[in-house]
């Protein structure tokens, strides 16, 4: 466990974050951890694949129900901790409260709360929905990678523009038609006049970042900066001192983590596609701090979206307003 020095809630509110494993949900799931504060404990949950197959609508895994001291929050995402989440809840007789990040599809009922994105379609009273995913940027951080930025982001010169790329997923796909129309992106942004700074995901495709690096490789290292996977990944420095921003479609966080900077952002749809992607980029225009990119670059400010702190205080709201309603509980030993 580890003590959080600043949050929403005391310092010894216990949080268990129940992981899936998965790099997107866990982001959602600690960024909120994280905004709330307390003591904050990760339990990765691996049910065998009987178990797994069933999840969200069956039991949990026996031996994924560890008998330990019970958590205040309990903060969970990716189906196959929706069975552990709702028997955690119900065994702890309401003290532990439960927060499901994304739609569970089956016993919605038997959480605290819900949260979905704004462009989710469903509806009920434990159902909180925001415009972007939580994710573990907080303003702070920004400030703090403005005020000290990466040397690798400071020694560019001029406005910058940061180029954030996803990769292949289940909805979307990357073919060398989309490698040619980044690259094209990306230097039009340099005839524009800014620097750029280009980082991968985990999911970019090697022969993606190789084609960059050679459509490029005309730049001065001072006006373009590609991360090569060594060292730190700069890529909260390459937002938040960022002029403008493109992002690749094919990811909600990552959409979301560039809204919390309050700098123009475009974003670029690779192939595929899915009708839930295209609702959520709607609801982001219309929102006013995303375009998509029609060949030329333009200025424009909003008010940085700040999902994550918007969940977890409404996470602190319910939280303290059900612990006021409880008979105090006796915590067991570890």
């Amino acid at each position: 466990m580890s003590a959080a020095s600043s949050g929403l809630l005391p310092p010894d509110t216990r949080i268990l974050v129940l992981s899936c494993g998965k790099a997107g949900h866990d982001i959602n799931s600690l960024g909120i951890a994280a905004a709330l504060g307390g003591d904050v404990l990760v339990m990765r949950v691996e049910p065998h694949p009987l178990f797994a197959f069933f999840a969200p609508w069956g039991p949990p895994d026996p031996s994924e129900m560890l008998d330990f001291n019970w958590p205040d929050i309990i903060i969970a995402s990716g189906r196959v901790t929706a069975p552990v989440l709702r028997v955690m809840g119900a065994k702890s007789k309401g003290h532990a409260f439960t927060l499901y990040l994304q739609d569970p599809r089956a016993w919605r009922s038997r959480f605290d709360m819900i949260w979905m994105p704004e462009h989710d379609q469903a509806t009920g009273p434990n159902i909180v929905k925001t415009l972007t995913s939580p994710h573990g940027l907080r303003p702070n951080d920004l400030a703090q990678a403005r005020s000290c930025p990466d040397p690798r982001i400071a020694a560019l010169q001029g406005p910058r523009l940061a180029i954030s790329l996803g990769g292949p997923s289940g909805a979307h796909v990357f073919t060398p038609a989309d490698y040619e129309a980044l690259v094209a992106i990306a230097r039009s942004g340099a005839q524009a006049g800014f620097c750029l700074t280009i980082t991968p995901s985990r999911r970019t495709p090697p022969e993606l970042m190789q084609t960059l690096r050679l459509a490029l490789a005309d730049l001065a290292p001072e006006r373009c900066f590609i991360w090569d996977r060594t060292g730190d990944n700069p890529y909260v420095a390459m937002l938040a001192n960022a002029d403008c921003i493109v992002v690749t479609a094919d990811s909600v966080n990552m959409v979301g983590e560039a809204a919390a900077t309050g700098a123009p952002i475009y974003f670029y749809e690779p192939g595929g596609g899915s009708p839930k992607i295209t609702r959520f980029l709607n609801t982001m225009i219309a929102s006013g701090a995303v375009r998509r990119f029609a060949g030329a670059f333009e200025r424009w400010t909003y008010e940085p979206i700040d999902a994550t702190h918007e969940i977890a205080s409404e996470v602190a709201r319910r939280y303290l307003a059900r612990k006021a309603s409880l008979p105090p509980k006796t915590r067991r030993a570890e």
